[in-house]
């Protein structure tokens, strides 16, 4: 209606206020009781400002929602510490490779007690040594499928505390395999290295995401991955015949693995546990509340934990679903089956070949020190990690994986190219050297990083 000079009464100027006010009305049943929130409080604000104070005050929040507090980088780099000993004993066991066998060698022969023991069979010692390799992701499948329970069980900070005693327990066995001349306690101690990182490769993805802001999610989910390869570079360059790839430190380069856990161990008691395991699985709302504000270091945190309260109140709404169910059901049937394929893009990819066999690869590609150039690898897989960190957020996550896969297909055909014609072209060895650095450059632009936080992302909206 128009007032006496025309114009319209006060109230029409602020059209969201009404409809506030009637959603205030019409919400005051308890099941509407979720949508109460702030957002109609900021949109009534909005509406009251010129159009130069709202892009101000966008600009404020969208600051705020980007802010990295202190507390929240240390419980994300202690965190990340589980992957970084999940990248060393990847390629830790490369490198000494070698070594590793005389030393099996001079325990198969000491056994023996004879004045003129008989070497070790080559088929016996290539039996053993490719034990040594895969028992630790035969581990790793075993543990990684604990994750779920354990980390509802004890919560993801107790879970992660109390799983650096299987690092010890795998990393003290490898330090003094050599000392007790015992090749079972190597092979045993990648066993509980390999049930470690399996753990570690859930309950760190699943902690950092949990606690990271949503427009923060990425590119600190994309720290998992960097630390891995980055534990992979250390173990490379560690392991080098200059500092400790030698016939008396390699039993000390694998144990090196317990001093990373040992300052998680100090770290983890200063670090809050995920609100939102607080409140969705504990009902802890008060305590998840201060939790949030610890780690985002604002005072207003209504809007997250509206958000999981959300969240909550869909995940009380369905009931719990076992394995065959998750398939069996339409709703869960896309998700697992997007989670499934895109871990096997990257457990299928190659790249598991590049990390364990590299050297060897080098050297049959004709590489004259196949040595330095995994460690070249490595700095390409540490360099393109650090990439993707920053691209992740504003490429996209299907562009990048997609991207990702297309170039690794594209850098194995040209190695493929590149082997087959090494011995007619002397020079394709450089080629193939170039073949598999941008093999393992496109691996962590995409299929690398992503598959560890992509489906979370998908399975939140």
């Amino acid at each position: 209606p128009r007032g006496r000079w025309g114009l319209r009464s006060r109230p029409s100027l602020f059209p969201n206020a009404r409809r506030a006010c009637a959603s205030f009305h019409y919400s005051r049943h308890p099941a509407a009781l979720p949508l109460l929130s702030p957002a109609p409080r900021s949109r009534i604000e909005s509406a009251a400002m010129p159009a130069g104070f709202q892009q101000i005050a966008g600009g404020e929040h969208q600051l705020n929602e980007k802010r990295i507090t202190g507390h929240l980088v240390l419980a994300v780099f202690t965190a990340v510490l589980g992957s970084l000993q999940f990248g060393y004993n990847i390629g830790v066991i490369n490198a000494p490779q070698q070594i590793i066998e005389q030393s099996y060698n001079a325990t198969w022969m000491r056994r023996q007690k004879m004045e003129n023991p008989e070497p070790i069979n080559p088929a016996t010692l290539t039996t053993l040594w490719s034990l040594s390799v895969a028992i630790f992701s035969i581990g790793g499948m075993i543990s990684s499928f604990l994750v779920g329970v354990i980390s509802e069980w004890l919560g993801r900070k107790k879970a992660m505390l109390l799983n650096n005693a299987l690092a010890f327990i795998g990393g003290g066995m490898m330090a003094l395999s050599k000392l007790c001349h015992s090749y079972e306690m190597m092979i045993l101690g990648r066993f509980f290295i390999g049930a470690y990182s399996g753990l570690a490769s859930g309950l760190v993805p699943m902690y950092v995401g949990e606690i990271s802001p949503t427009s923060l999610r990425g590119a600190l989910g994309t720290l998992h991955q960097l630390a891995i390869v980055t534990g992979i570079l250390v173990a490379q360059i560690l392991g080098l015949d200059s500092l400790m790839g030698t016939a008396d430190l390699w039993p000390l380069l694998l144990g090196l693995t317990i001093f990373p856990s040992m300052l998680q161990v100090i770290l983890l008691p200063f670090c809050k546990e995920s609100p939102r395991y607080l409140y969705i699985i504990r009902n802890k709302e008060e305590k998840a509340r201060k939790n949030l504000m610890y780690l985002t270091g604002k005072d207003d945190v209504s809007k997250d934990m509206i958000e999981m309260k959300e969240e909550k109140r869909r995940m009380d709404m369905e009931a719990k679903v076992s394995i065959l169910q998750l398939f069996r059901s339409k709703a869960y049937r896309q998700p697992i089956i997007m989670a499934i394929i895109l871990q096997l893009s990257q457990q299928l990819s190659g790249i598991n070949a590049i990390f364990y066999y590299s050297t060897s690869i080098f050297s049959k590609a004709g590489v004259e020190q196949p040595v330095y150039a995994t460690i070249g690898a490595g700095i390409v897989n540490t360099i393109f990690t650090v990439v993707s960190l920053f691209l992740v957020e504003r490429a996209g996550r299907r562009t990048l994986h997609l991207l990702g896969l297309a170039g690794m297909s594209g850098c194995a055909l040209l190695m493929t190219t590149a082997v087959a014609l090494l011995e007619k072209v002397p020079a394709m060895s450089y080629v193939s050297m170039v073949a598999i650095f941008g093999f393992v450059a496109f691996f962590e632009i995409g299929p690398g990083p992503i598959p560890w936080f992509m489906p979370a992302d998908r399975q939140s909206t």
